[in-house]
């Protein structure tokens, strides 16, 4: 399926927002204006629109093989990674810490601080992997929850979650992952983790919509009070649109994954490739990755005028998570990586997706090249 985008721009932040599935997306609205019943009334209408959420949560289920109950739709993911930092502290109430990986998305942390959990750091490998000796370590000494995200926003390294979860119920302890980057990318070994997130707009499903998946159903897991929908875990009327996208995007996608991934890998490999001929340094190279992404130190200073260049060409690239590029700090991620702040400055992320082609491929590796080249 291509993309009706109206624009010319080369898009190459998909880690941020998937461009969406525009036939899927009109489809399902057309659907809503006709059928915009408020899910939670007592009407047949509504009680269709209710069946509607509930076929979702089965589809999830059944692509899973999690329990229909224990998924609650939200919003955004990140509502959906504080529901699932909740459910933490109402099965814990006493608990004062969590393990963590060095590599969450900022949602996460502050989810940690707003539920009274002081985070403790797995250390990192050099290669973007977290130190399972260290956390082996951090389990003896105390075992504890472990949080760890499947694929990292900005690296594309993908965690060792066979190994974790395996270390985790040694020590009788949960897992959770944020699986908003894994999720419709790569094949995602769900049965590892016992809660974990993702988001529709993550994969071309449009804005809001997202999923906790939590380690069992207890309606005191309530992000928002006040109304008993979605099993009284968020209270609040249901976006039965957004939800009726998530599925067909899913669909669509699952459907398509392997060529997908194939594809995507074939142009991570020429992209990198390329980039190395310019001095640009792969970060996390020898690692397993997201076939979509591709995170680089440039071998210049002048990053912000570099980003411009592209721009001006209508060419949209990105310096990280989409949560703090905006900021231009320098990657938390590659600091822990042992990366110097210079250097880290110098981080770009190149994320592609179901409607990149090898002609935009080729046009960004022209541009690209020729900037580094004026600008040294």
């Amino acid at each position: 399926m291509k993309s009706h985008l109206t624009n010319d721009i080369k898009y190459f932040d998909y880690n941020a927002t998937h461009p969406p599935y525009t036939e899927i997306l009109k489809s399902c609205l057309e659907e809503y204006l006709q059928n915009y019943y408020n899910p939670s009334g007592i009407t047949r209408y509504s009680l269709q629109n209710q069946g509607k959420i509930e076929q979702t949560r089965k589809y999830l289920a059944k692509i899973t093989h999690g329990i229909e109950k224990q998924f609650v739709f939200s919003s955004t993911g990140t509502e959906a990674n504080h529901l699932l930092i909740q459910s933490l502290r109402v099965k814990y109430p006493n608990l004062r810490s969590v393990i963590v990986s060095p590599f969450e998305h900022s949602s996460m942390y502050s989810a940690l601080e707003l539920f009274g959990f002081q985070a403790e750091i797995i250390q990192p490998n050099p290669s973007g992997t977290i130190n399972l000796n260290h956390l082996e370590f951090l389990l003896k000494q105390e075992p504890r929850p472990v949080i760890c995200l499947y694929a990292g926003n900005e690296t594309g390294v993908i965690q060792p979650a066979e190994e974790i979860q395996t270390l985790t119920k040694q020590h009788g302890q949960l897992f959770y992952s944020d699986l908003m980057q894994a999720f419709c990318k790569i094949e995602v070994p769900f049965s590892l983790f016992d809660g974990y997130s993702f988001s529709g707009h993550k994969i071309g499903a449009g804005m809001g919509a997202a999923v906790t998946y939590l380690p069992e159903s207890n309606p005191h897991f309530r992000l928002f009070g006040g109304g008993n929908q979605e099993n009284e875990h968020r209270a609040g009327t249901e976006n039965t649109f957004a939800i009726s996208t998530l599925q067909k995007v899913t669909e669509i996608q699952l459907e398509g994954l392997h060529n997908k991934i194939n594809r995507l890998q074939n142009f991570q490999s020429k992209l990198e490739s390329e980039l190395e001929s310019f001095g640009c340094e792969i970060i996390a190279k020898n690692e397993r990755r997201l076939p979509n992404t591709s995170f680089f130190i440039l071998p210049i200073h002048t990053v912000d005028f570099f980003l411009l260049g592209l721009e001006e060409k209508g060419i949209i690239v990105s310096t990280g998570s989409s949560c703090k590029s905006r900021a231009r700090e320098a990657s938390k991620s590659l600091l822990y990586m042992g990366y110097a702040e210079e250097q880290a400055l110098r981080a770009i992320r190149i994320s592609t997706g179901s409607f990149t082609t090898l002609e935009d491929i080729e046009i960004l590796i022209t541009q690209i090249k020729e900037l580094i080249q004026k600008f040294q």
